[in-house]
């Protein structure tokens, strides 16, 4: 049976020599290296017993070889990045993989407060309205020309005036007769409904949806008494001061459409030469 004091895999006496114990069993420290010191990452030599081993996700180094990649600075007791296993200081990592600010054009360290834009980037700071050099944060803005705008600086020195209510126009805006309107203010002169999106036309520079059109300026057929638009290339008949849809011009008689063909009128009735003749 092994003496406690002797090594726990080659059993060599330990008395006068340095040893190592492990889960409470004693190993010469040629048997504790070979057992379990690990190969450092960069000079691939072995972390001896008396040497200081860093790690790392499972990855070691002799604490003379644990530098950055790139400037080859000591990384022992400084914070650092890796990057697909590389090992950099984080001034190395910045330079290297972090964002540019697009208004002082400095870099954005890693872990502080990061704007971002349609792929752009800013520090919280200078993520500010181009007008009033107020931050932005989280609020709404709007982007021309690479700059930024609060919204109400925007509507200051950019945004279009209704010509009806005389407020910034913002989005969703109409043009008519080369003047902006809001979609809700562009409406029928007649019955208020908003024209934007429907047909509609005009008498003396005021708007008209078409049924308040045909109703106040429209003729009357003979027959239906109804509008005739005449709007969008509609056709109709007309006939000494007095006018019929296209499907209203019928004999008063049989019914027969007269339209391109010859009809005789017996007051205010219309009829074919057919029925014309028992007249």
């Amino acid at each position: 049976m092994a003496d406690p004091y002797d090594c726990t895999k080659c059993e060599e006496s330990l008395y006068g020599l340095k040893y190592i114990l492990r889960e409470e069993q004693p190993y010469c420290t040629k048997c504790y290296e070979e057992l379990f010191s690990s190969n450092c990452e960069a000079c691939s030599l072995l972390i001896g017993c008396t040497s200081k081993d860093l790690s790392y996700k499972d990855r070691h180094w002799h604490s003379n070889c644990f530098l950055c990649m790139k400037c080859d600075s000591s990384l022992v007791d400084r914070p650092f990045a890796a990057k697909d296993d590389t090992l950099m200081c984080t001034d190395c990592y910045s330079n290297e993989f972090s964002a540019r600010c697009c208004a002082c054009l400095k870099t954005i360290m890693p872990g502080s407060k990061k704007m971002e834009h349609k792929g752009n980037s800013w520090h919280e700071n200078c993520f500010t309205c181009n007008r009033c050099q107020q931050p932005l944060g989280t609020k709404s803005f709007v982007q021309k020309d690479s700059n930024n705008y609060c919204l109400p600086c925007y509507e200051k020195q950019f945004a279009q005036q209704c010509v009806h209510c005389k407020k910034p126009i913002t989005t969703g805006g109409v043009n008519y007769h080369d003047q902006p309107w809001h979609k809700e203010c562009f409406v029928c002169i007649g019955c208020k409904q908003q024209l934007a999106g429907q047909r509609f036309t005009s008498r003396d520079d005021f708007a008209y949806c078409l049924d308040c059109f045909c109703n106040l300026f429209a003729k009357k057929c003979a027959h239906c008494t109804s509008p005739i638009s005449g709007l969008g290339g509609s056709k109709y008949i007309s006939f000494e001061q007095r006018q019929w849809h296209n499907d209203c011009f019928n004999c008063k008689r049989c019914s027969m459409s007269l339209v391109g063909r010859g009809f005789l009128t017996c007051k205010d009735d219309i009829l074919c030469p057919d029925c014309g003749r028992d007249v």
